[in-house]
């Protein structure tokens, strides 16, 4: 049975990058020894009969139509009381609808307590065309397609999760985004920072359309609340070369909540493996905990 509304729950989000591959990896031990109240995953990268059932949850599931790529997950204790998919409830916010059959976002109304978990793949966007340089890049120029793409979603995703999070509110419920941003937003959730101005994820755009989501009455940046302007903590970090062992990383895994939920967040932990050959993918859980709700926790 699920914790009851008195008790603390913890939530996790975890950008898996292939569901059976991070099981073959040692995923369900993971999920076993952490007993996490609420799991949302990204990348899931494989058809739902292949997603399989997770012991002790229910999983809420959105695929998506792009075979091997893409997909989203929320797992809880307790079959969730209401559960949105693009495909089951289009945006209303004008400029998604070619991202809709994609398996990017997915909303769960959680059952035992008044909180909505919205997971979200953000897509992977790219250089603009004028900082593209052939011969330094590792994908061929592009002339800007995938950052214009980026900057079409995330315009019009401001709205849409500006208005999922007035409904949420309006009906009780606080509300947390959780989910692979792939944004990195100021100089602590990147080792190299400085260098990082010109890749895809850190350049001002990125940042400060992350600013623009965040208030103190919209929301909070959960993560960086509890740890303080310090370094870290990094979640991603690349297969290639040293830099898991040198924790050479970005922070692009996020929770960001209302601020009633914020309020009531007291740690925050990510799973980091203890070396290379025990990763589970190429990002780490990132996983917080909140206190336990009560009539005066929500602003409502």
């Amino acid at each position: 049975m699920g914790s009851s509304v008195a008790d603390s729950f913890t939530v996790a989000t975890f950008n898996v990058n292939g569901i059976r591959a991070a099981r073959r990896r040692g995923f369900d031990q993971w999920l076993r020894a952490r007993s996490v109240d609420v799991v949302a995953l990204q990348e899931l990268r494989c058809p739902a009969a292949d997603v399989g059932a997770f012991p002790g949850y229910s999983a809420a599931v959105d695929v998506g139509s792009v075979a091997g790529r893409n997909g989203v997950a929320v797992l809880t204790r307790v079959p969730a009381a209401a559960v949105r998919t693009w495909v089951t409830h289009p945006p209303r916010a004008r400029g998604l609808g070619e991202f809709t059959a994609q398996g990017r976002y997915i909303e769960v109304d959680l059952a035992d307590r008044p909180v909505t978990v919205a997971c979200l793949y953000l897509p992977k966007g790219g250089l603009p065309a004028h900082l593209q340089r052939p011969g330094s890049m590792r994908e061929q120029p592009d002339g800007g397609v995938k950052y214009e793409r980026k900057q079409r979603f995330l315009a019009a995703f401001a709205r849409e999760v500006h208005r999922n999070r007035l409904a949420a509110l309006s009906a009780g419920r606080e509300f947390v985004l959780t989910g692979d941003l792939n944004i990195a937003h100021t100089q602590h959730d990147v080792t190299n920072w400085r260098a990082a101005r010109t890749m895809d994820g850190f350049l001002p755009t990125d940042r400060e359309w992350f600013s623009s989501i965040l208030g103190t009455r919209r929301l909070v940046d959960v993560v960086r609340q509890v740890h303080g302007d310090h370094p870290g903590p990094l979640t991603w970090w690349s297969w290639a070369g040293q830099s898991f062992t040198k924790d050479v990383g970005w922070r692009v895994d996020h929770q960001l909540a209302t601020p009633g939920l914020a309020r009531l967040a007291t740690s925050v932990a990510v799973d980091k493996e203890p070396s290379p050959t025990e990763r589970l993918s190429d990002h780490a859980p990132l996983v917080v905990t909140y206190s336990a709700m009560n009539s005066s926790s929500s602003g409502l």
